[in-house]
């Protein structure tokens, strides 16, 4: 039995709207420095294969949140497992994270990061995934929206396997009652 369902996004279709996503940065933030603010763990290879594209001066910092607990949900409840390094008062940040699903921890997080007033602050997500959407969120640089289906590879996760797939897949739902150790 195969861990992932379907394939959604092969490797060919999302280096291609990476490179999309990443002319339209260039374009926005022509003549600007920005800080790219990855939230880790599941944007780290879309933020590394993004900034390749984007062509303007830049910095990088990282966040680590949690709101899964290993799960497949959201639990609602928001924490800062790894806060920024770098002082963003009057800097443009562009918060890349793999998947905007309930918009909560990406709302928290823009309200934790509004307070240190950034000059701007953009979002950039590599899926859109509004089926399960509780708040109003602006997301600036969306690569793809998300069906309502528990995703992973290419950064995103299972119990932190998977996120060495190539491509963005659909996990088979005969693994979810599974302990991660079986997997």
């Amino acid at each position: 039995m195969n861990i992932v369902k379907s394939v959604l996004f092969s490797p060919e279709v999302i280096a291609q709207r990476v490179k999309e996503l990443g002319a339209e940065i260039t374009s926005d933030y022509k003549d600007k420095e920005v800080l790219f603010l990855g939230i880790l763990k599941g944007a780290f290879l879309f933020m590394s294969d993004l900034c390749r594209y984007v062509d303007v001066k830049m910095e990088f910092d990282f966040m680590e949140v949690s709101s899964y607990s290993g799960g497949t949900y959201s639990t609602g409840q928001v924490r800062i497992l790894k806060d920024i390094d770098t002082n963003i008062e009057d800097k443009n940040i562009l918060i890349v994270e793999d998947i905007v699903d309930n918009g909560l921890t990406l709302d928290y997080l823009v309200n934790y990061i509004k307070v240190r007033q950034p000059r701007s602050l953009k979002i950039c997500a590599l899926l859109d995934k509004r089926a399960h959407r509780k708040v109003l969120l602006k997301i600036d640089y969306i690569g793809f929206d998300c069906p309502d289906e528990f995703v992973l590879g290419y950064g995103l996760d299972y119990g932190e396997f998977y996120r060495n797939l190539p491509f963005i897949g659909v996990l088979n739902e005969e693994f979810i009652s599974y302990p991660k150790n079986v997997l």
